[in-house]
């Protein structure tokens, strides 16, 4: 018994068809094209009417390389460092002993993390240089005795309300880098027999480091420009040497653009110092390190000779 069955069929090499092409069309984003104009518009604004004041132009290049305004900066730099330097060492002491289980060393740290933030810098600074109208002598028994006037200089002054103040801040800094290490990591060196201290300066301190370094940068470009304040108690740092320059040249505004300039300069310095640190603290921690902004620049130029548009 036979049937004669036909089928048929395309030709066999014939591929599937296929989906249509995507055509991806970009969404254009009117409200930021407004944005810029009046972005732009408030620009020109204030340059023309920084262009009708009778500014003199010409004295802040003339200024802005002059020995007492690198000197001041010099001065500033100084500060800044040696005041970190005390807030920093201050703040971990002061961290400690306001974890510490000993009512006594935890209540005298909150007490003065509580005092020196709770008062503006300025006065502290004005306290501590008119002291002397209330003490005549400093007298520390055999160890030292002065008239004060003498001993506290306008350096010291300036060191003294910078530094203690500081170290209210790191102390809360500090403090919340310590609490953000897991306990268990404590308790097992514990059980391998380390010391208190030897747990803090082997285990708990390099991982706290990751939540510290940040915020410690930024602290440190405030503390940068907090210095200015010292020029109330007369210390030539960069303000006070502009404003002393400012007021024998008769350009007063002009020498505070050029301090202006300098603070920039500098700020912008150690940012992207803190960048570096806060990259190097970083590692372990993410899977890929973000860009340095030579890498970004560098991805931002080869992105202008690419074709936008999506998948024709």
């Amino acid at each position: 018994m036979s049937s004669d069955i036909t089928t048929e069929a395309g030709p066999k090499d014939a591929p599937p068809p296929g989906p249509e092409a995507i055509r991806a069309v970009p969404v254009r984003h009117f409200g930021r094209y407004i944005a810029a104009v009046v972005a732009l518009a408030v620009l020109a604004s204030l340059v023309y009417a920084f262009s009708q004041g009778k500014i003199n132009w010409g004295a802040v290049p003339d200024y802005f390389l002059d020995d007492r305004i690198l000197t001041g900066m010099g001065k500033t730099l100084l500060l800044t460092v040696i005041s970190m330097l005390i807030g920093v060492v201050g703040g971990i002491l002061l961290a400690v002993m306001r974890l510490s289980k000993n009512p006594v060393t935890s209540s005298i740290a909150w007490f003065y993390i509580w005092f020196f933030r709770g008062t503006p810098v300025l006065v502290q600074l004005m306290v501590w240089f008119n002291l002397g109208l209330v003490f005549e002598y400093i007298n520390l028994g055999p160890l030292y005795k002065d008239y004060w006037s003498s001993f506290m200089t306008p350096l010291l002054t300036a060191l003294l309300g910078l530094g203690l103040n500081e170290a209210a801040y790191m102390a809360e800094i500090c403090r919340a880098g310590l609490l953000s290490v897991d306990e268990g990591q404590t308790e097992a060196s514990q059980a391998l027999g380390m010391s208190h201290s030897k747990t803090l300066r082997r285990i708990v301190v390099p991982q706290a480091m990751r939540v510290i370094v940040p915020p410690t940068g930024n602290e440190v470009i405030n503390m940068l420009k907090t210095t200015s304040l010292v020029a109330a108690v007369q210390y030539p740092e960069l303000l006070r040497a502009a404003q002393d320059i400012g007021q024998v040249s008769g350009a007063p505004v002009e020498m505070l653009f050029v301090a202006a300039a300098w603070y920039l300069i500098l700020t912008s310095a150690l940012s992207v110092g803190q960048y570096y640190v806060e990259r190097y603290y970083a590692r372990g921690s993410s899977r890929a390190l973000p860009a340095t902004p030579f890498q970004k620049i560098k991805a931002n130029v080869l992105s202008l000779g690419r074709p936008s548009g999506g998948m024709a």
